[in-house]
């Protein structure tokens, strides 16, 4: 694989919003950023110029003319808000086979439009909770780590797409410290960090305030904590979530590990709505996507704001020219 290797983009969801923001990010990121998108043509909308190509080595070139653009059939029609069940085995198959390309070197990286679980559920059987999950077992790896990220701010959940009342029972020191390993390992190779920064939230109001408001901090986060210390690795004991995702607490560490999903991705989303990442740690190869879903309310009506698609294939270009080094 060469530096000028592009970035492969997946269709997602056809009847979401994905679609037309690969249009409207192909317009505004130009030659920046090379990438190409995977797709039924006839899915693409029809104010956004293609051009298709037979293999991503032709994606530069094609880029001056339209939409850079790897044809995959769909047996169904793309209608906005309105997922087909015949297309989700098809949705399936462009990220097994984008996730194809990366591997063989021909993609340098791989960014992923929104899908809708429950629609591959429905038409495919679909059996992984998300995106990350398939993505793990497609590089047959045992554990990954989703990161959220902006300018401001990078963050991790422990726990991700479960119910809160069931997160104290997922968690546990060997998830914690592989979450923690995982995300201190990153930051060295993808964002060139040399000794990561990695300050971690409580799994209680105040990080259990000395045992008043709950045992596990006490128990095994903070003696987990102290043992990835003693390993090397610059990590804080379990801080109180509400006074850890402000500015002058942001600039004390290069990246929080929350304990579940809406505690990492409140802050993110305030802080960065539009234009949030994100990325799957701990692959064999990098995967950033858009931090929003398909959208079905808007799909369709040319309203959707492409600036985190943006900001995902940016970061798929930097990080995946940066591993390569």
């Amino acid at each position: 694989m060469t530096t000028r290797a592009p970035v492969a983009l997946t269709c997602g969801e056809p009847a979401g919003v994905g679609l037309e923001l690969a249009g409207k990010a192909w317009r505004a990121l130009g030659a920046d950023t090379a990438f190409f998108l995977i797709a039924d043509p006839a899915h693409v909308p029809p104010d956004v110029p293609v051009a298709r190509i037979d293999h991503p080595s032709e994606t530069a070139q094609a880029s001056r003319h339209g939409l850079p653009l790897l044809a995959h059939d769909f047996p169904a029609p793309a209608r906005p808000g309105r997922p087909e069940p015949a297309n989700a085995r098809a949705v399936i198959e462009v990220i097994e086979r984008a996730v194809g390309l990366v591997r063989a070197g021909e993609a340098r990286a791989l960014c992923t439009a929104p899908i809708n679980k429950k629609a591959l559920k429905d038409g495919a059987g679909f059996a992984f909770p998300g995106h990350t999950e398939f993505l793990a077992h497609l590089a047959g790896v045992r554990r990954v780590v989703m990161m959220l990220a902006c300018d401001e701010l990078r963050v991790v959940p422990t726990t991700i797409h479960i119910p809160l009342g069931a997160v104290p029972a997922a968690l546990g020191p060997d998830l914690l410290g592989d979450t923690i390993r995982i995300t201190h390992a990153a930051l060295q190779r993808d964002f060139a960090i040399a000794k990561p920064r990695i300050a971690v939230a409580g799994l209680n109001p105040h990080a259990g305030e000395g045992g008043a408001m709950g045992q596990e901090e006490l128990d095994w986060i903070n003696p987990t904590l102290a043992s990835l210390r003693a390993q090397g690795l610059e990590v804080t004991d379990a801080q109180p979530a509400d006074t850890l995702f402000h500015a002058r607490a942001r600039a004390r560490y290069d990246a929080a590990v929350a304990m579940y999903h809406d505690q990492a991705l409140i802050p993110i989303k305030t802080l960065a709505f539009d234009e949030g990442v994100n990325l799957t740690l701990g692959l064999p190869f990098v995967r950033t996507s858009p931090d929003h879903g398909t959208a079905f309310d808007i799909a369709g009506q040319g309203i959707a704001r492409p600036d985190s698609l943006m900001a995902a294939l940016r970061m798929a270009r930097d990080l995946g020219e940066r591993r390569q080094r």
